[in-house]
């Protein structure tokens, strides 16, 4: 018989408070696998230090799924499935599968008759627009957008034509040292009126998440008073009125 693939959520920055953020009965199923599929086993062998394990970590199989990985390697990941073991999906931050190379291994699950079970954790997407006020009932979210300035700038102008004419939010995100420059680049390519979201280190000591019309914002920016998000996890979100 098959094995489970679990999806299993990973914290969203470096936290001492592990239980505010991952469930007890997510940690407890956890710390009993003794195969999982991760983004980086470096990292993962933290996580699982933090959380705690039954097994020795150096005794537990971790192996690797990133935007290097070849589709032709995804195959062997599900092995160990087939041979009746339950397998750990861990992402790098946040939930597996979202924004992130574990998709592709789910969906040769489903192919493969192998059962998935996603588990609750934080999802940095979902909570932003859980606190940004904007609409909740239509968003898409968009990844990273281009990092050519006038590239970019198009593409703002058309996700902000877009939530106009669908009145749905539209989030994205950015490599962190960059974030600055995207909020920039918002508050020059949008509407004064536009509504935007910026929602850094969510679920960790750090987090700030605050909603201002583009104007807001441009005002905050000339005064140097932008957000102290250099170098941390950000998402966007922009809602346009």
């Amino acid at each position: 018989m098959n094995g489970t693939l679990y999806l299993i959520p990973n914290t969203l920055g470096p936290t001492d408070s592990l239980d505010q953020v991952i469930p007890q009965h997510v940690q407890q199923l956890t710390s009993q696998l003794t195969h999982f599929v991760a983004e980086n086993a470096k990292t993962a062998r933290a996580f699982l230090k933090q959380v705690g394990t039954a097994k020795p970590i150096q005794e537990i199989a971790i192996s690797e799924l990133n935007i290097n990985t070849p589709q032709a390697a995804l195959q062997a990941l599900l092995e160990p499935l087939k041979a009746g073991h339950d397998v750990g999906l861990l992402s790098e931050a946040g939930v597996p599968a979202v924004a992130d190379p574990g998709a592709d291994l789910v969906r040769l699950a489903h192919a493969n008759s192998i059962p998935v079970r996603p588990l609750v954790g934080p999802s940095s997407i979902l909570m932003s627009v859980m606190a940004s006020g904007l609409n909740g009932q239509s968003f898409a979210f968009n990844g990273y957008l281009p990092t050519d300035a006038a590239q970019r700038a198009k593409r703002l102008k058309e996700l902000e034509a877009r939530s106009r004419q669908e009145k749905q939010t539209q989030l994205f995100i950015e490599t962190p040292y960059r974030n600055a420059a995207m909020l920039e680049a918002l508050v020059a390519a949008c509407n004064g009126s536009t509504l935007i979201c910026v929602a850094t280190d969510i679920s960790l000591p750090t987090e700030t998440i605050r909603t201002r019309t583009g104007a807001q914002w441009k005002g905050l920016l000339d005064c140097g008073m932008a957000p102290d998000f250099h170098k941390k996890p950000t998402v966007f979100l922009l809602l346009a009125q």
